[in-house]
């Protein structure tokens, strides 16, 4: 049996909510994110666990049920954010890294 954050009452540890208070007994932040149209009729749900055991969880939504979950630690969520800040080079600067290429290959030939 857990205890209840807010009136200290016991309740089981899979509530959500306290039965004698009605304190919720978990702490966490949820976006939901839209597909790329390719996947029309899905969405990605991403819900941040606080607290005790934080973690990031992504849920895939098909017509309003949750199809596949996983969670990440806190450092793997760290990780995932650095790889998602990466931004695709603009084709401006694409197309003048392949000239200065293409110079420097002309000058040892």
């Amino acid at each position: 049996m857990a205890a209840c954050r807010r009136c200290g009452g016991t309740l089981e540890a899979t509530y959500r909510f306290c039965p004698w208070c009605a304190a919720s007994q978990r702490q966490k932040l949820v976006e939901f994110f839209r597909p790329h149209p390719r996947d029309a009729g899905l969405a990605l749900r991403v819900s941040r666990y606080l607290g005790e055991e934080p973690q990031v969880r992504f849920s895939v939504w098909d017509d309003g049920v949750a199809q596949a979950a996983v969670s990440l630690t806190e450092e793997e969520a760290v990780r995932l954010t650095r790889f998602l800040e990466v931004r695709q080079p603009s084709a401006r600067r694409a197309a003048a890294r392949l000239e200065d290429g293409m110079r420097r290959l002309r000058a040892l030939i």
